[in-house]
């Protein structure tokens, strides 16, 4: 029996096959794959990936689409989104949020209600599990900040909780980044009260300035590369004159130096280009190895 129909069977989520992967990343680039499979719980997600080991099946499981660049082929694998895993659960000033819970709606939704801590992610596109896995973070603050511990599934399909320190945070990545058989399930973060007012002002003059200094209007990831130490990675590629540089569909955006935009149609084998063609000038420049914050899905 197909392994798809098999899973269908069981009922274990919602199955889409061959998903077209453009839906899926806020790149708006990939081709399709095999399947995308919401499981409804973690015991779903346990049934299906003990099935896909067994049967040597490859998978990959992802949060918004926010950091990945997919070619625009066939994946022989299934896709796993975590998106029913959306708990929310107040107490006191700890929150414990599910792995699929987008992050924007998170921080938004906490500001309003007085929390401080978190306004820093309410422009970051990303799901909860995904901004742990990544460490994800802007305004010189990040997921490590906030923290406390984080419920995994490990490798061997076992329930465990991790906490700030096992996570070992560091800039733009964490111990599951590191460790990617480990799955993010839900995340517990610590936050202060403070005035919800002055909180949302705070946020709403951010969001003011990422209107004026980044590409909104147009599907990008976000930064692409990190920034190398006592320097801004979209200062040097300003220097070299890519600002507007295009391979294909995909452009340096003409706003924001740090930002590749899908200007028209682009793939993501023209986004790969691009960032390899940029490393590759400030390397011979400047000597410097710029690292790139996206994943380039094989």
């Amino acid at each position: 029996m197909n392994i798809v129909d098999e899973i269908k069977k069981l009922n274990l989520g919602d199955v889409i096959e061959n998903p077209d992967i453009k839906k899926y990343t806020t790149y708006h680039v990939g081709g399709t794959a095999r399947a995308l499979i919401y499981p409804n719980d973690v015991e779903s997600l346990i049934t299906l990936l003990k099935i896909l080991k067994q049967n040597n099946v490859k998978y990959k499981v992802i949060g918004r689409g926010s950091n990945l660049v997919f070619d625009n082929r066939y994946y022989d694998l299934i896709l796993i989104k975590l998106d029913k895993f959306n708990s929310f659960k107040i107490e006191g000033n700890e929150v414990t949020v599910g792995a699929g819970y987008p992050l924007i709606k998170l921080a938004t939704r906490l500001s309003r209600l007085g929390y401080t801590g978190i306004e820093f992610a309410t422009g970051i596109p990303g799901s909860v599990g995904g901004a742990v896995f990544m460490n994800a973070g802007a305004y010189k603050s990040d997921m490590g900040y906030i923290v406390k511990s984080a419920t995994v599934l490990t490798p061997d399909l076992k329930i465990e909780e991790l906490t700030n320190y096992d996570l070992d945070f560091h800039y733009r990545t964490s111990f599951i980044q590191k460790n990617p058989e480990y799955i993010c399930l839900s995340a517990t973060i610590i936050l202060d009260k403070s005035d919800a007012d002055s909180i949302m002002q705070l946020v709403e003059d951010r969001r003011k300035r990422r209107i004026e200094s980044q590409p909104l209007e147009y599907p990008s990831a976000g930064s692409v590369f990190r920034n190398p130490n006592g320097d801004y990675a979209g200062r040097l590629i300003e220097e070299i004159g890519y600002k507007g540089k295009r391979i294909g569909g995909a452009m340096v955006s003409e706003k924001h130096a740090n930002f590749i935009i899908n200007y028209d149609n682009a793939t993501g084998e023209d986004i790969k280009a691009l960032i390899n063609e940029i490393k590759q000038k400030i390397k011979e420049k400047y000597n410097i190895e710029l690292k790139v914050e996206q994943e380039f899905v094989e």
